[in-house]
């Protein structure tokens, strides 16, 4: 299955506002996040705010990275050493299952400046349920992270970037914008190492939003090329964004 958005300052990662980034500082050192004592409250979004985002503004040269199917305790923190080592922000988009499993991940994700987002509680295909089963998949996930990290997702994607009627309109009553992609390693599928950086060097441009996985299954390679390429997008001028959260 295929997995599967200022001046934003150089190597840190800007938030954009609907496709449009605007400025965010460089991720913060490590610091104690705090468990909410209140009942998140939810703005339902508009049927064009909802609209899957799929890329940036080509204005701007900005890369948005995202990384999808954590926590994972093998893979999540050398992603995260990567971004630190780099002053890279970038969006997770957390499965449940995995989330309640890792709380201390989830919070080191929050704690170090990444922006978390809603990724369903088990990554099912959301196109053949109901729409109560669609929303206990994505409320109960806002909800366990709200309550990990005392930060309410304001994002989510679906499995495989399968939206549906269903899924947007709880999506929008939830108050969860939709984010989808437009560079695509499928590193997911393990490729080898370097097929998964020549796909993204030769697919990214301005505005680009790139999907990566640290979580369900081998992501060695993914690791791997990240090592490779973030360096090479730097170099070449590029900044990279996140979404507030």
């Amino acid at each position: 299955m295929t997995e599967t958005p200022g001046a934003p300052v150089p190597s840190a990662a800007a938030s954009p506002t609907s496709s449009s980034p605007t400025p965010s500082p460089a991720p913060p050192s490590a610091g104690p996040s705090v468990a909410p004592t209140v009942q998140p409250v939810r703005k339902a979004l508009s049927e064009a705010e909802s609209k899957p985002v799929y890329d940036l503004d080509p204005s701007q040269r900005v890369v948005a990275l995202t990384i999808d199917d954590g926590p994972d305790p093998r893979y999540t923190p050398q992603v995260l050493a990567l971004l630190q080592q780099h002053g890279i922000r970038a969006t997770f988009f957390l499965i449940g299952e995995n989330a309640v499993e890792h709380p201390a991940l989830v919070k080191e994700i929050a704690d170090r400046g990444h922006h978390i987002a809603n990724h369903t509680w088990t990554h099912p295909d959301l196109r053949h349920m109901s729409e109560s089963a669609v929303r206990d998949e994505l409320e109960r996930t806002s909800d366990l992270l709200h309550r990990t990290t005392g930060r309410l997702p304001t994002w989510f994607r679906a499995p495989g970037g399968d939206f549906s009627p269903v899924s947007l309109r709880v999506a929008a009553d939830l108050g969860l914008r939709n984010m989808s992609w437009s560079v695509d390693p499928r590193d997911w599928s393990r490729p080898g190492t370097s097929s998964i950086i020549d796909t993204v060097l030769k697919d990214v441009r301005p505005g680009s939003i790139v999907l990566n996985h640290d979580g369900g299954g081998d992501r060695s390679q993914t690791v791997a090329a990240l090592k490779a390429y973030l360096p090479v997008l730097i170099d070449s001028g590029y900044l990279f964004t996140a979404p507030p959260n």
